[in-house]
């Protein structure tokens, strides 16, 4: 028999679940990963892809404090792209395809060679709890495993349930069964829990599509990764991926099953991703419209396997299957599994602290769509916190917390625990008011050095974190320095479509310039190009960043020194809250219930409007 007793037990091996053993182990906890199947260890669930509009920075953050998504995307992708690149560096978000089976084998492969990972396979039945701290869990066999710390990262198992037309039946993903019995252990304990959905499209033999009829969509003509070290490197081949349109035919004949959709017929309860919409969403709710895009996206190098991403449904198999047959290239396709929507259990996350322990049960942590989250991204990194912040806690080291303007991590966890969510949540540029801050080219420059000091970036990515760091300064002043000829720079800027020079000005004065770049001023002045030639592309691309916002950075960080003040302001434990008769009932109620530590976290709580901060204020100052 193996050991039972464990500093960190990490119930479920989805992507927080592999995150949070390998970050606490890394730190030098010893963890015990129970997983129903060991087979799907780290198993890309929906789509076959990293990365995307602010996930791809928080994938970047990740890789920055130690974590492993990073390094197994680069390892395992079969397409590279970086979105947004025409907007503005704040914008700019790596994406990747991945090869889904080396994914998940990679992941497995890196928790086994960790010698703090033990795992075991079945279904945890129980936490074992006693006076308000978390023990240890027990198994559907009755096997008990003891540990300090307790981190549930369930995903859509929890009484998991499959619905696809007419036809529901429990699990919590396609062939794996649901997990019974710990809702409502955590509802007797005290825990409110909710209900949401998902949705996944079909998956179709890709030897049975006509790509002649659809859009190639390639990957970048230079292609980046996501990881800052020198562990993985840019791809050297690519595979494609195809776009196609749905059309008004396809639409008349699924509208046809919408009497049989368990959405329509109300025999779904949980609430639905709104930014990731079934077809049948987005024909209802987008009539005016007539067509939709699909995505065609391989799942890996050497499988035929297609996933039809913009086709997630839960409509009778029979009606998908003959809608798809519509599509443009899609006139003779083979279903490999039909799509379907499955409702899952989740606790509202305003249950949880910052660090995301729970409030009621001491050393109990919850990581990823148990928290109301969808997507592989936020899932990650919502276990890589819990796994680093369980870690700490049972050495009584102090608590691993990022606030909004140091990550999408903090900006994530942050709307989690103080303002909640009633559909599944979803990481977006829009939700972070520091964005310009927190780029995906600067993660490392922001995080390395703190998860350095914690224990789980190594000592080498420090390193290269400092050497990058003295480049880009060497390179800023090299830039503000050097001054260029108009005869020099002219030919350049002309063909960029820039206005012509009419006498010298600085290297950093040019490249403010909306149509110039790092790449263009190189080719106006070989002093330049000597001069700079040492630095790395990515100090340069640091430089010119620094260069052409420096006087909007310059905004935020001031309307970050102005935020935290609010954050210096302390709030007591269990304050009285009913006696500040001044508040609105629904400020008194939620500030009861979310007990925040300061007034900036009053102050980003749903509900809770300035003139409750400027009451909340007066009364603590008295």
């Amino acid at each position: 028999m193996m050991v039972q007793e464990y500093d960190v037990i990490v119930v479920g091996a989805g992507h927080a679940g592999c995150e949070a053993a390998h970050a606490a182990a890394q730190m030098g906890s010893r963890v015990l990963l129970v997983t129903m199947n060991m087979q799907t260890i780290g198993q890309m669930s929906c789509n076959p892809a990293m990365g995307g509009v602010a996930k791809g920075q928080i994938v970047r953050e990740i890789d920055a404090l130690g974590g492993l998504s990073g390094i197994l995307s680069d390892k395992t992708m079969i397409q590279f792209r970086m979105l947004n690149r025409s907007k503005g560096a704040a914008m700019w978000s790596p994406r990747c395809q991945s090869d889904r089976m080396r994914f998940a084998e990679e992941w497995r492969l890196a928790l086994e060679r960790n010698q703090f990972v033990d795992m075991w396979q079945e279904t945890v039945e129980a936490l074992l709890v006693k006076d308000g701290r978390v023990l240890g869990i027990r198994t559907q066999m009755g096997v008990e495993f003891f540990g300090k710390s307790v981190i549930l990262t369930n995903g859509t198992f929890l009484n998991g349930l499959i619905h696809i037309g007419e036809k529901n039946f429990g699990g919590g993903r396609a062939g794996e069964r649901a997990s019974l019995g710990l809702t409502a252990q955590l509802e007797s304990l005290g825990f409110e829990s909710g209900r949401m959905k998902t949705g996944t499209p079909p998956r179709i033999d890709g030897r049975t599509l006509n790509y002649e009829a659809m859009q190639e969509q390639a990957g970048d003509e230079n292609p980046s990764k996501f990881s800052y070290s020198a562990e993985t490197q840019p791809l050297k081949e690519q595979k494609s991926c195809f776009i196609t349109y749905t059309n008004t035919a396809v639409h008349e004949l699924l509208k046809e099953g919408f009497d049989k959709s368990p959405m329509y017929a109300g025999r779904i309860q949980g609430l639905g991703p709104r930014y990731c919409p079934s077809i049948e969403d987005k024909i209802s709710r987008f009539s005016d419209r007539d067509r939709h895009q699909i995505f065609v996206e391989p799942e890996g190098w050497n499988t035929v396997e297609i996933y039809v991403n913009g086709f997630s449904t839960s409509l009778p198999e029979g009606i998908q299957y003959k809608a798809l047959r519509l599509i443009p290239g899609f006139e003779k396709a083979k279903m490999f599994r039909p799509g379907y929507a499955i409702e899952y259990d989740y606790f509202p996350p305003t249950q949880l602290k910052e660090t995301l322990e729970t409030k009621l049960i001491e050393n109990l942590y919850f990581a990823g769509q148990i928290n109301g989250t969808t997507g592989y991204e936020e899932a990650a990194c919502q276990g890589l916190m819990a796994g680093i912040n369980a870690h700490l806690k049972n050495h009584e080291r102090e608590a691993f917390v990022l606030d909004r303007s140091e990550a999408y991590i903090g900006v994530l966890i942050d709307d989690l625990v103080h303002k909640g969510t009633d559909e599944p949540y979803r990481m977006f540029t829009s939700r972070a008011e520091f964005r310009l801050m927190l780029r995906q080219d600067n993660a490392d420059l922001r995080l390395t050095e703190k998860g350095h000091a914690i224990g789980l970036a190594s000592s080498q990515r420090l390193n290269d974190v400092l050497i990058k760091q003295v480049q880009i300064e060497k390179a800023t002043k090299i830039l503000e320095e050097v001054s260029i000829d108009p005869h020099e720079a002219n030919a350049i800027l002309q063909k960029v479509g820039s206005a012509d020079m009419k006498q010298k000005n600085k290297a950093s004065e040019l490249l403010r310039r909306p149509q110039m770049d790092v790449k263009h001023l190189l080719q106006t002045s070989a002093a330049l190009t000597d001069a700079l030639s040492s630095f790395s592309h990515e100090a340069l691309e640091q430089a010119e960043i620094n260069l052409k916002y420096g006087h909007y950075l310059e905004k935020e960080r001031a309307m970050v020194d102005k935020m935290k003040k609010l954050e210096h302001v302390h709030i007591q434990n269990r304050l009285d809250y009913e006696a500040i008769k001044a508040l609105s009932n629904e400020a008194r109620s939620k500030l009861i219930q979310i007990q925040p530590r300061t007034l900036g976290q009053a102050s980003r709580i749903s509900g809770i409007s300035p003139a409750d901060i400027a009451i909340l204020m007066v009364y603590l100052d008295k």
